[in-house]
């Protein structure tokens, strides 16, 4: 046992980059104990990124779009993916995947909110393939295309998402969609064509 835990603790120390994690975990009268900060836990580090922004996006949306991708940025793929398999594990995952989603659609909401629509397209292209039944990534998808110039391209991508929805579950479109997309048909003055663009949001 105290070979294993040496070699946690190396293990600890390289990949989190930091010679404290040696301590965090601490030897106690009835074996060893697990001491962390919440600035050690990804998933803290997370809903704390992501309470801020909120608290921010009305009155700071610069502030909150620097905070939303750096809680986004955290994912170096899937949550848990080595953490097994059960009930806990998968409440867990589909809590986090939940806040990871609307972090993304917060990011962009905003983002396109500070009038920088091309720079929103290649970020959520890639979450609409990822997730084509949330609706949401779509309308603000569409929503980017018009606003970049790309009325076509918009429209085809309403039209496959609502081909893809009424092939696999038999539903058309809600209504969140639905009045985009009409939005878009009339050329609704309350959206306004730019060919803004700033830094490039990543998906991981």
């Amino acid at each position: 046992m105290h070979g294993h835990i040496a070699r946690l603790r190396r293990v600890l120390v390289a990949h989190g980059g930091k010679a404290a994690l040696r301590n965090v975990i601490r030897t106690s009268p009835t074996g060893y104990v697990l001491e962390l900060t919440e600035e050690d836990v990804d998933a803290s580090r997370l809903l704390h990124l992501v309470a801020r922004a909120e608290a921010a996006s009305e009155h700071h949306p610069r502030g909150a779009v620097d905070l939303l991708t750096a809680a986004v940025s955290l994912w170096r793929g899937p949550a848990l993916i080595d953490a097994g398999h059960g009930m806990i594990c998968q409440v867990a995952y589909t809590q986090l995947e939940e806040i990871r989603v609307g972090a993304y659609e917060r990011l962009f909401d905003i983002r396109l909110r500070l009038d920088q629509p091309r720079a929103v397209i290649p970020g959520l292209e890639q979450l609409h393939a990822r997730y084509p039944l949330h609706e949401r990534f779509c309308e603000q998808l569409i929503t980017a295309l018009y606003l970049s110039g790309r009325q076509a391209d918009a429209l085809n991508t309403y039209h496959r998402t609502r081909e893809y929805l009424s092939q696999h579950l038999g539903l058309q479109p809600g209504h969140g969609l639905r009045d985009r997309f009409q939005d878009i048909l009339r050329q609704s003055p309350h959206l306004s064509i730019s060919g803004a663009g700033e830094e490039v949001i990543r998906i991981s």
